[in-house]
């Protein structure tokens, strides 16, 4: 059987944790900053983990991770 590519951007945002759960950045940090309220970019710093219902098909596209 083949193997399964990894889908490579996919692979570049997401990390895994101890506990086999998946963590990424999060969106909306890019550009458009001055709109922003210091307090929202501060936590847009900070990572997250993918939710749960986002969780399998993201798995699919990282199966080696």
């Amino acid at each position: 059987m083949p193997k399964i590519k990894t889908n490579r951007s996919a692979r570049k945002r997401l990390r895994k944790t101890g506990s086999g759960k998946l963590k990424r950045f999060k969106s909306l940090a890019g550009h458009f900053l001055t709109k922003k309220t210091s307090k929202r970019k501060r936590n847009l710093r900070k990572s997250t983990l993918v939710s749960k219902p986002d969780l399998k098909k993201t798995l699919k596209l990282v199966p080696y991770l």
